[in-house]
């Protein structure tokens, strides 16, 4: 890699390094104990990232949003025609988590410089001027408890601490140490809620900063981050595509309220209610198809530093299922920055797409200097970036692979347990993705199947979408299981006329 190319890589990292993301609107209700939102709206309809709201009042929203390459503060209108204005500029830095600052006509702000300096500013909403509140303190997060106490997250080491800081004398108290970034007030206490990571599961625990008491409140579910109190009782997080709830009452789990149906709402994350709980906000990622498209053209329009920023940092770049060709994002630079400078031309066309889950996978043909090729690519997304990305290549041509596929799926779909079985080879080996065996006794898998086909009167596969490349056939499936539905991908290896392998992704 070319020593100019890695300073830029490397000054831009952290800007591109950012998820794209969405702020949504609802107005809010409740019936029978369940939040209900209608009239949705994207609010910030920008690309690149919008994240971190909050009310300035019951009807004006603020959120951190890109422009310019910077990220500034962004005031929302609700009734004044949805109309948006800017409340800082700052060419030196971006905001960050901006806040009403109770009795001030102002917020703050977290503020990260391009000299590294991060600080928690106050800004004039009238002019926008920002006063630094604290000039060490190094802010995640924050909460204001009163107009004269702050709760923050702040940055010590490689975690984060809950600090109660006096604003008048400047002084500062560790309450806990080894949080995370949600920090609310509970609606009609004097207690605040924060998440400690000190163990596993996360916990939501109360804090009264008066007393110094903890109460532990709930486990937080499994790739949740972010909560709001709806009421007293009710809280409200965001796991994946769906909203869930727990009442500190009468709850001893987590239910789903609501699933977003809509491809661009993923990974819902930053939830946040007015004051007298009208409205929800709340930070979707974008469409993972819309990040695997951009990955797409900015390799055909030969955008180095475009390209890699649709991956995480450490993404992995295998072979399917797990052969090893490089990790992280450094080394995806230098790799295609020397490919670009040995060819003139190179241009990928996706002529076929399965989506599961956070799974794409692309049937792509590429021309590279006048060569044609075939090939698949899987990709996972994980926090709105491409973790991981395996290549499948025609390396064994076979004619029957899909015929073979075929008979299997009609003795499937006919609970013929010994037509079903004839389709697999002595050696059947069956894997979760990318690689994890859990089956490879023959005789165990016909009992299983067998037992499955008896019990399971009204059973129907049916094919959305395949894809044939080499020995594989990648079948996206919709089965039908009694009364209940599933989607899955299986990806089927040919050899010698069977089905010797068989990788499940659901």
């Amino acid at each position: 890699m070319n020593p100019k190319l890695l300073i830029v890589f490397l000054l831009t990292v952290s800007m591109y390094g950012q998820v794209n993301t969405d702020v949504y609107l609802f107005d809010l209700s409740m019936e029978s104990g369940n939040p209900v939102l209608t009239n949705p709206k994207n609010i910030s309809n920008n690309e690149g990232y919008d994240n971190q709201p909050s009310f300035l009042d019951n009807n004006t929203v603020l959120f951190s949003s890109t422009r310019a390459d910077q990220t500034d503060i962004r005031r929302f209108n609700i009734e004044a025609g949805s109309t948006s204005s800017w409340i800082s500029n700052t060419p030196t830095g971006s905001e960050y988590s901006p806040l009403k600052i109770p009795r001030k006509n102002a917020v703050s702000a977290i503020r990260l410089d391009l000299d590294g300096l991060q600080l928690l500013y106050e800004y004039d909403l009238k002019t926008g001027e920002p006063t630094p509140i604290f000039d060490k303190l190094k802010v995640g997060y924050h909460l204001w408890y009163n107009d004269s106490t702050l709760i923050s997250s702040v940055l010590v080491s490689d975690r984060l601490d809950l600090v109660m800081s006096n604003v008048t004398n400047g002084t500062h108290r560790t309450l806990q140490r080894n949080i995370g970034r949600s920090l609310s007030k509970i609606p009609n206490t004097e207690l605040l809620s924060y998440v400690s990571k000190s163990t596993s599961p996360w916990q939501i625990k109360s804090l009264d900063p008066n007393s110094g008491v903890v109460t532990h409140i709930a486990n937080i579910p499994d790739k949740s981050e972010d909560i709001c109190w709806l009421n007293g009782t009710t809280i409200l997080t965001g796991v994946g595509k769906s909203l869930m709830k727990f009442n500190t009452e009468n709850g001893n789990e987590w239910t789903s309220v609501m699933q977003f149906q809509q491809e661009e709402i993923n990974n819902i994350s930053r939830i946040a209610v007015n004051e007298n709980r009208t409205r929800l906000t709340f930070v979707a990622e974008e469409s993972i198809r819309k990040l695997i498209d951009r990955q797409v053209q900015t390799f055909n329009n030969r955008d180095l530093l475009g390209f890699v920023s649709c991956y995480s940092e450490n993404v992995v770049v295998q072979r399917f299922p797990d052969e090893m060709m490089y990790t992280g994002r450094q080394k995806m630079t230098e790799n295609y920055d020397r490919f670009y400078q040995n060819t003139k031309e190179a241009k990928v066309e996706v002529v076929n797409r399965i989506q599961v889950g956070n799974t794409v996978i692309d049937e792509e043909i590429t021309l590279v200097d006048g060569r044609k090729g075939h090939q698949v690519a899987i990709y996972e997304v994980e926090n709105g970036l491409i973790k991981s990305m395996r290549f499948i290549f025609p390396d064994r041509e076979t004619k029957d692979s899909e015929s073979v596929v075929k008979s299997q799926l009609e003795a499937y779909n006919a609970r013929d347990i010994d037509a079903f079985m004839d389709t697999y080879s002595d050696d059947i080996q069956l894997f979760e993705f990318p690689k994890e065996l859990f089956q490879k006794d023959r005789s165990r898998m016909k009992k299983s199947y067998q037992d499955f086909f008896e019990s399971t009167p009204n059973l129907h596969c049916e094919i959305k979408n395949r894809i044939v490349i080499g020995n594989k056939v990648i079948d996206e499936e919709f089965v039908t299981i009694n009364q209940s539905s599933l989607s899955a991908v299986a990806i089927y290896e040919v050899e010698n006329g069977k089905i010797a392998k068989v990788t499940f992704i659901q």
